[in-house]
């Protein structure tokens, strides 16, 4: 027979981080943003607690974009569906009750945003297709660096010019028709044996793509498979904390070779400092969040889960409808808190924002997850305001070359769709306009789509509006 254990019982199989490396992840934070001088001030007393005041006072608030999006993993199923940011629960399910199982660490007193600037160069990008083993000189196509051939065998390698310079790789195989029995040029070669490679062998392909990209040091998981691929994850630490949502996928075939990847090549540059709160009080906001969602949810009547017979214990998971119309709580296990960095959207600019990162489990053996909530002091966190929709598309993302605005959006594959842009000095609004077929038919079935602007004068540092729901646009 199971008890519940109180909580503060921090018996188990736990990482936790003891007390003294919480104070050293303090210190080295504090060390890595201001060097010694800073350590001497903050320790003087009064002196160092009016110099953080002023700093704090000094850092604008976090504006969270109304239309997060989470990373996109290659080939990792965990990555949320488009809409939820990265870390949070699904907002068509039940509350969700995070209780921890013990102690929670406080962390460190504060801590820095990280963010990506400017545009990436020509030898970065050379600098990773060598890495590949991609051929040839970057060139310009729309908003992106290119280098390889998408039309024949070989491979292909996308980088976003804009930081952070998002990239993507894949090896081009195009098939045409052959005559039989002939070995045709463009013909795929040979496969191995279809066995994928050991973890060891991957990470050992994944290394050099890696240190192109300035990821040598990333944490590395090679324990996902994609059929016969082994999928490489990095996950990078920054300032000396890990992070959530800036992760680098590289795919090695059974050949040994990489075969795919994405990831980012600008390197992240320190930005404000803002105070953080402790793991407890975090948990505390994400409850309260996690209620707010679970309470707008659509019912769905009676259980979700099977009744059980007569005699059998009642799951603890039973995730029913009251008679009050509103969905019942699930409760989910926090098992570990690290302080660490994740990435979230702020005014159109992907920002890697503290965060606490809690280790949860749906059932004592189930799998675990990772669940984020925004470190930051509150007072410092603007939430976003849910936008009122028009009948226009929505613009989902950009990339930008100086006047050349590229806009992607969803649309449907009988529809004619263009786009326009009104420029101010500090925003760009761009409206994506649908004609719609009016005669035959057509199939319901809708597709990324992207419409090139070009703007009076370069984007420059100017945040791009959608004026369908008055969003900011992510940069793609």
């Amino acid at each position: 027979m199971s008890t519940e254990r109180p909580d503060n019982d921090v018996t188990g199989p736990r990482r936790r981080r003891p007390p003294l490396a919480v104070a050293s992840v303090a210190a080295a934070v504090l060390l890595a943003g201001g060097g010694g001088a800073y350590w001497a001030s903050t320790a003087s007393g009064d002196g160092g607690t009016a110099d953080r005041a002023a700093r704090d006072a000094a850092a604008p608030v976090l504006a969270l974009d109304a239309a997060e999006r989470a990373p996109a993993t290659p080939g990792d199923p965990s990555t949320p569906p488009p809409g939820i940011a990265p870390g949070e629960p699904d907002p068509g399910g039940p509350p969700v009750v995070y209780r921890a199982a013990g102690q929670l660490p406080d962390g460190p007193d504060e801590a820095a945003v990280h963010r990506a600037t400017g545009t990436v160069a020509a030898a970065e990008v050379a600098r990773l297709a060598k890495a590949l083993g991609i051929p040839g000189t970057p060139r310009t196509v729309d908003a992106s660096w290119v280098v390889g051939d998408e039309d024949g065998p070989g491979a292909l390698l996308k980088v976003t010019k804009q930081a952070p310079g998002t990239w993507t790789f894949a090896r081009t195989t195009p098939v045409e028709p052959c005559e039989p029995g002939k070995m045709c040029a463009n013909q795929s070669p040979p496969e191995a044996d279809g066995q994928p490679v050991s973890e060891k062998a991957a990470k050992a392909a994944a290394v050099p793509v890696l240190k192109a990209v300035g990821q040598d040091d990333a944490a590395l998981n090679a324990g996902q498979l994609m059929g016969d691929v082994r999928v490489v994850n990095a996950d990078p630490k920054v300032d000396g904390l890990p992070t959530y949502g800036w992760s680098t996928g590289i795919q090695v075939g059974p050949d040994g070779k990489v075969a795919g990847g994405s990831g980012q090549l600008k390197a992240l540059e320190k930005g404000d400092t803002y105070p953080a709160i402790g793991a407890d009080e975090a948990l505390k906001q994400l409850n309260e969040a996690s209620r707010a969602r679970g309470d707008g949810g659509r019912d769905i009547g009676g259980c979700a889960t099977p009744v059980p017979l007569e005699g059998e214990p009642k799951p603890t998971d039973m995730q029913c409808v009251p008679s009050n119309g509103k969905r019942a709580p699930v409760t989910r296990t926090v098992e570990d808190a690290v302080f660490g960095l994740a990435l979230h959207y702020i005014d159109g600019r992907q920002t890697l924002v503290p965060t606490w990162l809690f280790t949860v489990r749906e059932a004592p053996r189930g799998p675990e997850s990772t669940v984020t909530q925004i470190a930051v002091a509150p007072e410092f966190v603007e939430k976003p305001t849910t936008p009122t929709p028009s009948g226009d598309r929505k613009a989902t993302s950009y990339a930008a070359d100086g006047r050349t605005l590229e806009v992607t959006f969803w649309g449907g594959v009988c529809s004619t769709y263009t786009a326009s842009a009104e420029e101010s000095p500090g925003q760009v609004r761009v409206t994506i306009k649908e004609e719609k077929q009016k005669d035959g038919a057509c199939i319901m079935i809708a597709k990324e789509l992207k419409r090139t602007v070009t703007l009076d004068e370069p984007l420059g540092d100017r945040t791009v509006i959608d004026a369908a729901s008055g969003a900011t646009v992510p940069r793609s």
